[in-house]
């Protein structure tokens, strides 16, 4: 594919050869033409030589005659005029080619400040000097998009901010009111509702944690992946099942609370969707997280949805919110990390979250 550098390249030297072309191939042909008609108007004005004594003519250097000279001068003007016309387009394909290039510079600087901007960097600008042409509209009318783009982020910010504390409170004043006000011989009941407000707690922090990692990070430091990784392992519950783990060190520039949410959701999908005494395996190599158990077979129509939200399998170990997998995906997002899925033989899933870019040996 090209580029719109070289086609204004190409562009630039097709219609300056094309019109020098036209203008030297112009000039010759009216060249020969005038010639042959003056050399038609020319009169004779040389004499015969007179003849010796002995009545022969004296020796005469050969001398060409008028027509075949036009001819010479003008097959040297062809020749001239090819090799200036092969010197004028290597010309005009390097002026092309610098002409092009500092036209489309204001492009390029548009298009780095666009690949470059994310959800943390919504603060800069391309603030494009120079003339009020096209580009500088161009740049200025995406500097207003980002403007945009920046109060709007800043208004979703804060709208998690206050819906964290106005959806919580309430949950923890009604978890309070039942176990203190409800009493224990009414435990049916008691453990209930307490089932269902813990659900409903852990659903509002599923859903405040997905907003975050889809806002990106505002700030970010250096984490011992592999720590966090061994953390999880102790604090978590294996539920029947047997987890291993291997952990090389690893540091990722990112957030701690996040990376420490997404092993642990990691983690407790592969307890929660696997079988009785079935496995888990979690190694941790050259920034390679993977997650591997057993457990029911995925059906490979189903595996365009395990990162959606809200999605769960039909055989589950436990209820969840189905947001667990979303979280990962959008978390790894944040940390510029990719993540992929694919089924294990026999059963259960791989699970693999590939760091690249942000993170380096271990300290």
């Amino acid at each position: 594919m090209t580029t719109i550098r070289v086609r204004l390249t190409l562009i630039y030297s097709g219609l300056f050869l094309l019109t020098s072309v036209v203008l030297l191939v112009t000039v010759n042909l009216l060249l020969r033409q005038a010639l042959d008609a003056r050399l038609a108007r020319l009169p004779r004005l040389e004499e015969p030589p007179a003849p010796t004594q002995a009545g022969r003519l004296p020796p005469q250097p050969p001398r060409p005659r008028l027509p075949e000279l036009v001819d010479d001068v003008i097959g040297y003007q062809w020749e001239v005029t090819a090799l200036t016309v092969g010197i004028l387009t290597l010309v005009s394909l390097l002026v092309g080619w610098l002409v092009a290039g500092r036209i489309l510079r204001p492009i390029h600087r548009i298009t780095a400040t666009a690949q470059r901007l994310s959800l943390s960097t919504l603060h800069e600008r391309i603030a494009l000097t120079g003339p009020k042409d096209e580009l500088k509209e161009l740049a200025d009318t995406f500097d207003a998009m980002l403007d945009r783009l920046e109060r709007s982020v800043a208004g979703q910010r804060r709208f998690i901010a206050n819906a964290s504390h106005e959806l919580r409170t309430p949950l923890a004043v009604q978890r309070a009111a039942i176990e203190i006000g409800l009493p224990e011989d009414v435990g049916e009941i008691r453990d209930t509702l307490l089932l269902h407000n813990h659900r409903a707690e852990n659903l509002i922090d599923a859903l405040l944690v997905l907003a975050q990692a889809e806002h990106g990070l505002d700030d970010t430091s250096p984490v011992a992946l592999d720590q966090v990784v061994r953390l999880v392992l102790a604090e978590g519950g294996s539920d029947g099942v047997t987890v291993t783990a291997q952990a090389e060190p690893f540091v990722v520039d990112g957030d701690p609370v996040l990376l420490n949410r997404l092993v642990t959701n990691l983690l407790d999908n592969a307890v929660r969707y696997n079988h009785p005494g079935g496995t888990v395996e979690v190694t941790l190599s050259r920034g390679v997280l993977t997650v591997r158990n057993t457990g029911p077979h995925v059906p490979q129509e189903r595996f365009g949805e395990l990162f959606e939200p809200f999605r769960r399998l039909h055989t589950t170990r436990g209820q969840g919110a189905g947001l667990g997998l979303s979280i990962v995906a959008s978390i790894a997002k944040a940390h510029g990390a990719n993540v992929r899925a694919s089924p294990n033989p026999g059963g259960g899933l791989e699970l693999v979250v590939v760091f690249t870019g942000c993170g380096g040996a271990g300290m």
